[in-house]
């Protein structure tokens, strides 16, 4: 396995990623280097906001989105969504020759991921019970059964040391926590959420880098146009 470079040397990753991006273009411009122009230029955007967890969280975000998205030609429903991101996630970790994903997922951030996988606070079902309550105006329970569900998923995931998997439940919980940013659910630099927002920000910031550089490594996997194209004027 690949020895993982330390937090440090993000930086230096980046610049790397950013020198492999050049490279892309010198060949060719098209879609998908569009998608990672976009991609880099917010990661670099969060690495300059070294302490602001919410600002980094959220450029993070919208670096992932960047190289993520893309534009189909036919709508999808949620659950069409889901599994299109659960292929993206399942790609990225087959393309993934140095295995630089799995060492992050169960050398550096074990604790962290178990952390923020039992925290209800961002599972959706959870939030969804208590926006909606009964005629009595008690919260919904069932979502405590979907929650113990998804948990013993997961930890299985965790004992068969399942990348794909634990990756694809990390993001879907670090959705929760983006939509309680970007809709205006939480506080600027509030106590509340902090300890998750901070292990969501070091999980992105190391995790994007070796996405973004698989993705380059392997461009012709990833060739969706970009839902918002460059038009002139």
């Amino acid at each position: 396995m690949t020895a993982l470079p330390p937090a440090s040397s993000n930086a230096l990753h980046l610049a790397a990623l950013v020198q492999r991006h050049k490279a892309l273009i010198a060949v060719q411009r098209n879609a998908f280097t569009l998608r990672m122009h976009r991609a880099l230029s917010w990661l670099q955007r969060a690495e300059a906001e070294k302490g602001d967890d919410d600002l980094g969280f959220m450029c993070l975000w919208i670096a992932f989105n960047a190289a993520y998205a893309q534009d189909t030609g036919s709508h999808t429903d949620n659950a069409s969504e889901r599994q299109t991101f659960r292929s993206f996630v399942g790609e990225v970790c087959r393309l993934d020759a140095n295995k630089a994903l799995p060492a992050l997922v169960w050398q550096v951030f074990p604790g962290p991921i178990r952390v923020l996988l039992d925290n209800q606070y961002v599972f959706q079902p959870f939030w969804d019970a208590l926006n909606n309550p009964r005629a009595d105006g008690s919260t919904p329970t069932h979502w405590r059964e979907v929650f113990d569900d998804a948990r013993q998923r997961v930890h299985r995931a965790l004992a068969q040391q399942d990348t794909e998997k634990v990756l694809y439940e990390v993001f879907v919980r670090l959705y929760t926590l983006r939509n309680q940013l970007m809709h205006g659910g939480a506080t600027w630099n509030s106590s509340v959420n902090r300890i998750q927002l901070r292990d969501g920000r070091e999980l992105l910031t190391r995790v994007l880098p070796v996405m973004l550089g698989v993705m380059m490594q392997n461009p012709a996997h990833f060739e969706g146009k970009p839902f918002y194209p460059v038009v002139a004027n």
